[in-house]
């Protein structure tokens, strides 16, 4: 197949690259011109055959101006799909906006991060089955060989629902690996913590990518000292706990996982103050002043 893609960051130049290794033309738009193919939209357009297929990974603030380009410059029966990490609710209104010019649009959460190339991404699909099967080949060549890491999840807005649920998932078993590391650390009959955790690869009910992961991070540094204890969101886990609230589903591991997030971002937690306060109020415990 031939397709745009906007975005070659750190996921969307390696998928460009997975796709031509798979057979695909691609013609890539950055706004870092010096990877890109073309050095406009319009250019990128105008290069492609119709019908055309546009592949968007770029960050959530340039995700609507840029379909409201494509939206003046695609054609009939041409096909956008959003594979960045949009909020489910956004996906609706842009496939109405697209239909009114007679393009189609497919939401799709992906996977992988900078081991996608190497590895395959998984994909999670919203939208109709025909515009599906239209760009099959391309979440073939994506996706890893072998039976899983695609699904068509369902209509529009299911790909992003999808994804938003994986990242709360991911959340989650970050963090118990990460307070299992913090407890082995503090244990004084551990003596090779990165040990313990690497033994943990093979075998265990727990092991996983994630694990793999955590592992050559140890290896590298064996007590993360090159490392600040700060964690951003980028968005996801917070919608998945406000869909839990929506749907009043019980999320106690993601949520606690999410607010954990929060607090690494303070020097000094103004609630752990308020916490020393009152147990020095009630019953006379010391308080450490700065």
């Amino acid at each position: 197949m031939q397709l745009g893609l906007v975005g070659l960051g750190r996921m969307g130049g390696n998928m460009r690259a997975r796709l031509r290794e798979a057979g695909h033309e691609v013609v890539g738009y950055s706004r870092n011109l010096d990877a890109a193919d073309v050095q406009t939209l319009a250019e990128m357009v105008d290069r492609l055959p119709a019908p055309r297929v546009v592949w968007l990974m770029v960050p959530l603030e340039a995700v609507e101006p840029t379909i409201d380009e494509l939206a003046e410059r695609l054609s009939d029966g041409d096909l956008v799909i959003d594979g960045g990490n949009s909020h489910y609710t956004d996906d609706q209104p842009r496939a109405a906006r697209l239909a009114q010019h007679g393009i189609g649009y497919l939401d799709a959460g992906v996977s992988g991060g900078v081991w996608g190339r190497q590895n395959g991404y998984a994909l999670m699909v919203g939208g109709s089955a025909e515009d599906v099967a239209r760009a099959q080949p391309i979440f073939d060549a994506l996706k890893p060989p072998g039976e899983f890491g695609f699904v068509h999840a369902g209509p529009v807005g299911a790909g992003h629902y999808a994804k938003m649920v994986h990242n709360g998932i991911e959340y989650g078993m970050m963090h118990a690996y990460a307070e299992g590391y913090e407890l082995l650390e503090a244990a004084e009959v551990i003596d090779n913590v990165p040990g313990v955790i690497q033994s943990w690869r093979s075998g265990t009910v727990i092991r996983s990518w994630l694990l793999d992961l955590f592992t050559a991070a140890l290896g590298e540094d064996p007590e993360l000292a090159k490392l600040r204890g700060y964690a951003e969101d980028t968005g996801e886990g917070r919608w998945t706990v406000d869909e839990a609230i929506r749907l009043a589903v019980p999320l106690n591991v993601i949520t606690a996982a999410l607010f954990a997030r929060f607090t690494s971002r303070q020097e000094d937690s103004p609630q752990m103050k308020a916490v020393a306060a009152l147990r020095s109020q009630f019953g006379g415990h010391a308080v450490r002043e700065e």
